[in-house]
């Protein structure tokens, strides 16, 4: 998405006049003039000079009516420029500081947008992608009407996919390795947390496993018709059904995957 979409009336340019007295070359320069200076060098791709521009209109004019602006295209210049951790804590100086300012939508959402760039690997540490997560959501339920939300939607139920699969990598380790407990647990998250993700089939699958490998049938039968309700049509469906026959676990030997392999361990004793 371009940068000069995302900010409506916030790179109007002023009118540019003569030089700058010696020093500082921004004493004595008017805030329309410094602010005008500031969106050309964003515009031509000089985002470290552009960030230090809009500072100065902050710095040296903070009464001004080009402050607030400057402040969200410096969190703006950050965030282009890749220096996400500093684009959040201007976004959130912005937020704290103008709380009603015009700009505080976009504040939020490129506040969101940077803490979203930082999401990891699903196989690592989550905290940044919950913390994405929950940026996407604030921006959602503070300002549902606007195309920041939906734009927010779309993104949120990204970083719950990917914490939805950091709960299937951990509860697929805690199975192979015999923890049916642990297992469950990460599966049931899955399943009550991030339900508009793909994973939940599976999860639901994995639950009618591993209920069944506890012994707990009535857990996995509740598993397994929460898994038809919602997909019925589905593989992990027809897995579950066979599982929980009389004959379920021998149903499936021949099928082959390390699903299938990890569920014969469990059920039948590795």
């Amino acid at each position: 998405m371009r940068w000069a979409l995302l900010t409506p009336a916030l790179l109007v340019l002023a009118a540019c006049g003569g030089g700058a007295p010696p020093g500082d070359p921004s004493v004595g320069v008017p805030a329309e003039r410094l602010y005008a200076q500031a969106a050309r060098e964003l515009e031509q791709g000089n985002k470290a000079e552009a960030q230090r521009l809009f500072a100065d209109v902050e710095r040296l004019h903070p009464y001004s009516d080009w402050a607030g602006p400057a402040e969200v295209m410096g969190a703006y210049a950050a965030y282009a420029d890749g220096r996400y951790a500093e684009a959040v804590e201007a976004a959130e100086r912005y937020v704290a500081l103008r709380p009603g300012g015009k700009d505080v939508a976009y504040a939020w959402y490129l506040r969101a947008l940077a803490l979203y760039a930082q999401i990891t690997d699903s196989r690592r540490d989550q905290a940044a992608t919950a913390r994405a997560a929950q940026g996407l959501t604030d921006v959602m339920e503070r300002f549902p009407d606007t195309d920041y939300a939906k734009d927010a939607a779309v993104k949120r139920d990204l970083a719950w996919d990917h914490l939805a699969g950091h709960e299937m990598t951990v509860g697929r380790y805690y199975m192979r390795r015999g923890h049916l407990g642990a297992a469950a647990g990460r599966f049931r998250v899955v399943v009550e947390q991030y339900q508009t993700t793909p994973q939940v089939p599976e999860a639901l699958e994995r639950l009618v496993e591993v209920y069944l490998a506890m012994g707990l049938r009535g857990e996995a039968e509740r598993a397994a018709a929460i898994l038809g309700h919602n997909y019925p049509g589905s593989a992990r469906y027809a897995r579950a059904y066979k599982l929980l026959q009389p004959d379920g676990p021998k149903a499936l030997e021949g099928e082959k995957g390390w699903l299938d392999r990890t569920a014969e361990g469990l059920l039948g004793g590795e």
